[in-house]
């Protein structure tokens, strides 16, 4: 019986670290030229208010403009599109008092177990890079980080995930 609750709780704690502690993901087409792109465009940027959709087009445009892409108010190379969004995670927290009684104590009385539900807010960031002439997605990356109620400790998270996100771009050519 503890070998089979360990198996299933050991995946949703690794599960839930991966999400409190950060995440990034990057996915790209490998058949793309990344070499022939040398400016870009925005699409779009979305977020739950616009402050936040212009510190994500800020801090993207950061990194873009580091690896040496310029940015153009239209007709640029690559089109990027942006989209955030914030969702609670779950998280448990069971305390456990007295002896006895809980699920895998053995002794003596009748322990307690009491649960609390906490929800802690998470943002989540794709960031999208298409072909401005096919119109077809040549990249994604994406990435979410647990958020505070500062909004300056957040940008902060917001400019250090998206670093991470862009940290292998462009993708190397294959050919």
């Amino acid at each position: 019986m503890k070998k089979h609750a360990l198996r299933l709780g050991l995946p949703i704690f690794a599960a839930g670290l991966f999400v409190l502690w950060g995440a990034t993901k990057v996915d790209y087409d490998h058949h793309a030229d990344f070499s022939r792109y040398h400016t870009y465009s925005w699409i779009k940027a979305e977020a739950g208010d616009q402050l936040w959709a212009d510190r994500i087009m800020r801090a993207v445009d950061n990194e873009l403009q580091a690896k040496g892409w310029q940015k153009v108010p239209s007709g640029g190379d690559a089109a990027v599109a942006a989209y955030g969004s914030v969702h609670n995670q779950k998280n448990l927290e069971t305390y456990y008092n007295g002896f006895g009684g809980g699920w895998f104590w053995r002794g003596w009385g009748d322990g307690m177990a009491t649960t609390t539900v906490e929800n802690v807010p998470v943002g989540s960031l794709n960031v999208d890079i298409f072909d401005a002439n096919t119109k077809k997605l040549v990249w994604r990356g994406s990435g979410s980080d647990t958020l505070s109620g500062k909004p300056e400790k957040n940008e902060k998270k917001l400019d250090h995930r998206v670093a991470e996100i862009f940290e292998h771009f462009p993708p190397k050519s294959k050919g």
